[in-house]
């Protein structure tokens, strides 16, 4: 513990050191940061998508110096210290775990969750749904709702009637594809992809997860394809679908686990 007390002050530091004398530390603001954040938020995703410990490792540690960044602007700018947001997750986490520092009885995780989300109207939250950050990727945004809604018991009794509505909704989609209306047929989509998320959901499945490994082994046999075609001394766009399609079979015959 102590060694990591030592590890944490050190970086303190360094951040400390680095906003008063590095030029470009010196002009970084709270706006300014914001894009880097979400970049280092999005590498730390692909590693943990790849199951890259060494990039999870690395990448952690430029979140937490965003976090010391953010925080010692906070302090320049006298709107809250480190302590202050150190604290203020503690007490957070403490007042939110009853089940842990209090005398609440809970039997799974899923009591868990309903009591989190009690408790944060308690704190004043107008909306179950008032937490989920408006900016979030749209996958983890409609999972995020459904879960929230699920805590006040809006949530279907299996996944076989799941699986009922997101049918419904492809008929319903089909019926606005044969009526022309773009506007209609955009909604309908909408619908299903939302229903098709609640339905990985009640399969214990992470959508925009499975979805990002797909992307992944999508570019990895596209890829694969072109090496191909110029290894043959051919060009894509020069190739017939059918003479790429038997390229794409053939690459996944031969990476069947990619």
């Amino acid at each position: 513990m102590q060694q990591t007390a030592d590890s944490f002050l050190r970086l303190v530091k360094i951040m400390d050191e680095l906003r008063e004398q590095c030029p470009w530390d010196k002009k970084q603001t709270i706006h300014t940061l914001r894009p880097l954040t979400l970049e280092e938020t999005y590498e730390l995703a692909d590693a943990i998508t790849d199951n890259d410990w060494k990039g999870i490792r690395e990448e952690l540690g430029d979140m937490l110096l965003h976090i010391l960044f953010y925080a010692r602007i906070g302090k320049e700018e006298k709107q809250f210290s480190l302590d202050e947001v150190i604290n203020g997750i503690c007490e957070k986490l403490i007042f939110r775990h009853p089940h842990i520092y209090g005398d609440v009885k809970v039997t799974d995780e899923e009591d868990v969750k309903r009591n989190w989300e009690k408790l944060k109207m308690k704190e004043g939250k107008k909306s179950v749904l008032s937490g989920v950050p408006p900016s979030l990727p749209a996958v983890v945004k409609a999972t995020r709702i459904q879960e929230k809604a699920k805590q006040v018991g809006f949530e279907w009794d299996n996944k076989e009637d799941v699986w009922k509505k997101v049918e419904e909704e492809i008929g319903e989609l089909h019926e606005a594809i044969a009526e022309g209306n773009q506007a209609h047929v955009e909604e309908e989509f909408g619908d299903v992809l939302f229903s098709l998320v609640n339905y990985a959901r009640f399969l214990q499945v992470d959508a925009e997860g499975v979805l990002e490994k797909t992307n992944k082994k999508f570019i990895y046999r596209f890829q694969q394809m072109e090496t191909i075609a110029i290894a043959q001394g051919k060009k894509l766009e020069n190739l017939t679908l059918a003479e790429m399609d038997a390229i794409w079979n053939e690459v996944k015959k031969q990476n069947t686990h990619t």
